[in-house]
């Protein structure tokens, strides 16, 4: 073997699979790509052990986000109410759809919580490695750092919004139904996949920057193919379980609303179906960032 393939760094690997215009060099050996070993124990114990890191970076964050602004937090709240408006207009008076024993309002705006929440993560944590770019060479942590910092972010931006889902509570005069307490179950789904989305996205970024002009058109897609402004019970039965595997966000929704809002549990097939996607997800995602995870400041 030349020493062209004599390479023994992630960083020197990479180098290696660059050519000079930038471009991916097609001799490069496949046995050779990528060639990073992964203890994913010891990976979990470092992230662990850097969570304060993690902490430091979205109190960064929030600062940086909401710096000079003249409103501030507000935003968060404005942001769903904003949404919120436009879907009632668009799909209560336009389209005509109604919420059974529910007002629309409040129907649309616990599908806009889980959504926006997933949305503002993957959008800006998708793209948190190029852009913290600049602390890759400087110190040493998980790179997960990064991406996991803008779900916190987007997190504290959604138990902001908990204050105007009060609001609509107190406007219909009733509270969230006896089963509220079952919430938690899609909730740490919610968590699971959106942190295990936005790691695999992060890391995809880097090397594949068309993702970063997908990213956007996807998301705004999305909003509208998600029940957010309509009931899962719109997908024709058969095909709800299929429809569930692919948007694990959908029975998500679901749950919350039968749970919060119209004193049921959960179906429990939709939402195991939607862990099971999440499951996997959070599996490949993680390993295919530590995988490549020692080329982010080469490429990056």
């Amino acid at each position: 073997m030349s020493d062209r393939f004599e390479v023994t760094t992630p960083g020197e690997k990479l180098r290696a699979l660059l050519s000079a215009d930038g471009s991916m060099a097609s001799a490069y050996p496949p046995g050779l790509r990528y060639r990073r070993p992964i203890h994913p124990v010891a990976a979990i114990r470092d992230l662990w052990q850097a969570r304060q890191i993690i902490r430091t970076v979205t109190e960064r964050n929030l600062r940086v986000r909401y710096k000079q602004s003249v409103l501030g937090f507000a935003w968060a709240l404005l942001t769903p109410l904003a949404l919120l408006v436009v879907l009632t207009i668009v799909f209560s008076r336009g389209a005509g759809l109604q919420s059974p024993g529910v007002s629309y309002p409040l129907f649309v705006f616990i599908g806009l919580m889980p959504w926006t929440f997933f949305n503002s993560a993957l959008s800006t944590g998708g793209l948190s490695i190029i852009t913290d770019k600049a602390l890759l060479n400087k110190c040493r942590f998980p790179r997960e750092v990064f991406p996991l910092s803008a779900v916190a972010v987007a997190g504290v931006d959604t138990l902001i919004s908990l204050v105007p889902l009060a609001g609509l509570f107190a406007w219909e005069v009733r509270w969230p139904a006896g089963t509220a307490p079952l919430a938690i179950v899609p909730i740490l789904v919610l968590f699971v996949f959106t942190a295990s989305l936005t790691v695999l996205i992060s890391g995809l970024v880097v090397y594949l920057r068309d993702v970063r002009h997908l990213l956007p058109l996807v998301l705004q897609v999305g909003l509208f193919a998600t029940p957010v402004a309509w009931g899962l019970d719109l997908v024709p039965e058969r095909y709800q379980l299929i429809y569930c595997a692919l948007n694990p966000i959908a029975p998500i929704i679901d749950s919350l609303r039968r749970t919060i809002l119209f004193d049921q549990q959960p179906n429990w097939a939709q939402l195991g179906v939607g862990a099971a996607t999440t499951i996997a997800i959070a599996v490949f995602g993680y390993l295919f960032f530590k995988r490549v995870e020692g080329g982010f400041a080469d490429v990056a």
